[in-house]
């Protein structure tokens, strides 16, 4: 198995409480929540070579 790099990551508090929920509703621990996203993200773009949203760079509101 390829070494996983360690990365300091910074969110908002209703982002990572989001999150979390979505982790616990899967089974995971909010890290390995971020890594299948940032994962199944990855393997969208290679497979139709675009961005998830044409808006990704955009900040989102949550409504939580």
């Amino acid at each position: 198995m390829a070494e996983k790099k360690q990365v300091p990551l910074r969110l908002n508090a209703k982002l990572y409480d989001a999150i979390a929920a979505w982790a616990e509703d899967d089974f995971r621990s909010v890290n390995g929540q971020i890594e299948y996203l940032l994962t199944e993200c990855v393997k969208q773009r290679k497979k139709d070579g675009k961005y998830v949203s044409e808006h990704l760079d955009e900040g989102i509101e949550l409504d939580i």
